[in-house]
């Protein structure tokens, strides 16, 4: 996306909304609060989510704080490592490790072959464990990675390492998370494809001789809570409660930047927006890629979740940025429906 587009004022104001939500989820009991790795990209402006996280490490002081990325196949895996054990040492212990492969766009940042993804995803992950478990320096010759010691410190506070995810939607990766006894999360997916996915993850770490805990899989979608279902809907349809390439619902101020850029049609319009909104909306639930609604209905969309997925953890995003009202959403959820679902 061109340059000229950037705002900064907007980036500044994204990134301390981004900080006072972490730490209001903290205050409010939240489990965790999680960061990604994106690059180019107006929707995710985080391409070193380690300096996120060590920022929020500051204001977050009881919740985990979870890494939804780095994208290792295109980093420097032992740096990766050390990073995320120092980010452990500055947290006392509150960090979990989700290793991501990155989306194909991703790999132009660093000018690494997409086509290598796998492969590199895979040997980086190996080595990143190893880094985290050998406490005697080794050297490593592999495909894409060579290092003749390797010994780090800080290490790691949690032991062996910290609380392991990637994603599992193919079956490629299904089974080599089950293989290699890693979580498995998703997003940007339907409840069906990921329900699908999670049993062939089950069945392969069957296989393997381990048998996963809900704990070991991540669902992860955008939610809005009102007081009603219909101020739900609205308050989503007023602030502009449009879909971004599949990911997530756009604050109104970078909804605004973006209408002047490629991404949008020269004829598109908010009124056209508002029209499409609740039709929208109601599909993105039924497929499970957003919860919206009061507490009680939202306990019922989860509930749908549990049943199919199983689940044993949900990376809630805020459905936009709403100032009180979306501070209240995260009110909601965490007062009304958390106590629910906390146990299940």
């Amino acid at each position: 996306m061109p340059a000229d587009d950037f705002s900064t004022e907007l980036a500044q104001k994204s990134y301390e909304i981004s900080l006072s939500h972490a730490e209001i989820a903290d205050q409010l009991g939240w489990d965790w609060v999680s960061v990604a790795e994106h690059h180019y990209a107006p929707f995710s402006i985080s391409p070193n989510p380690m300096v996120m996280a060590a920022a929020i490490s500051q204001r977050v002081k009881t919740a985990k704080i979870a890494l939804m990325g780095p994208d290792i196949p295109i980093l420097n895996p032992v740096r990766v490592a050390e990073e995320f054990a120092m980010l452990d040492t500055l947290t006392g212990g509150r960090i979990v490790a989700g290793l991501m492969r990155g989306t194909p766009n991703e790999y132009v940042t660093y000018n690494v072959n997409p086509n290598e993804s796998r492969d590199r995803f895979e040997e980086s992950l190996k080595l990143i464990k190893m880094v985290w478990t050998e406490k005697q320096p080794f050297g490593w010759q592999g495909r894409y990675f060579q290092f003749r010691t390797i010994s780090i410190w800080p290490r790691p506070v949690q032991d062996p390492h910290p609380p392991l995810f990637m994603s599992g939607s193919s079956m490629e990766s299904g089974k080599f998370a089950a293989n290699n006894k890693v979580g498995v999360g998703f997003a940007v997916t339907t409840l069906e494809a990921a329900s699908k996915a999670a049993t062939y993850y089950r069945e392969e770490a069957s296989k393997a001789g381990w048998e996963p805990t809900k704990d070991n899989v991540i669902y992860r979608m955008p939610f809005y809570l009102a007081d009603t279902d219909d101020q739900a809907v609205e308050d989503l349809k007023a602030a502009g409660a449009a879909k971004f390439k599949g990911i997530g619902i756009l604050n109104p101020d970078m909804m605004r930047v973006l209408r002047q850029t490629k991404y949008f049609s020269d004829n598109e319009n908010r009124h056209r927006e508002a029209q499409q909104a609740a039709t929208e909306l109601n599909d993105r639930v039924k497929l499970g890629q957003l919860l919206i609604g009061s507490p009680k209905t939202v306990i019922k969309q989860i509930e749908k979740i549990r049943e199919d997925l199983g689940p044993g953890i949900l990376d809630l995003t805020n459905a936009g940025e709403m100032g009180d009202k979306t501070i209240k959403s995260m009110e909601l959820m965490a007062t009304k429906v958390q106590p629910h679902i906390k146990d299940w």
